[in-house]
């Protein structure tokens, strides 16, 4: 069992060979420059790496790049054990990272929000307070002087 900064210094080789490769070795096609490598971990014991990648552009050019990357698997798996010198390459796999469409999810809800706040200030602007300018009851200030003549 390999210790976390050593899987984490693996999964950074990983990330910086992967995207070395992906820019200037596979000449795929489906893989040009709009595949991006966001991140990579690696299992404790060293066998598995999963590359999470990002495909600017529309449904069809994600797929096609899905699909690029699985052929291009032992290429570059390859690369990776040439690169990191372990006893054994962790085997690769890819999964298309969620971030973008959840930032995406994130924007159109504080939009939302802000339009509802937006609306709330509107219908406040010219109201009033329910009870008078100043709601709470106050003492009068007959008491006051009651209670300081005693």
């Amino acid at each position: 069992m390999a210790d976390n900064a050593r899987a984490k210094r693996l999964a950074d080789l990983i990330r910086e060979v992967v995207a070395q490769k992906l820019q200037r070795g596979i000449k795929d096609p489906r893989l040009g420059s709009h595949v991006t490598i966001t991140d990579t971990r690696v299992t404790g014991d060293l066998r598995e790496a999963t590359i999470f990648y990002t495909v600017y552009g529309d449904d069809e050019e994600r797929a096609a790049a899905a699909a690029g990357l699985e052929s291009a698997k032992g290429v570059l798996r390859s690369e990776v054990g040439r690169a990191s010198g372990v006893k054994f390459t962790p085997t690769l796999s890819f999964v298309a990272d969620a971030l973008p469409d959840n930032a995406r999810t994130i924007e159109d809800l504080l939009d939302r929000a802000r339009q509802a706040d937006e609306k709330v200030r509107e219908a406040s602007a010219g109201a009033g307070y329910a009870a008078g300018a100043d709601p709470y009851k106050k003492p009068d200030e007959d008491d006051e002087t009651d209670d300081a003549a005693e």
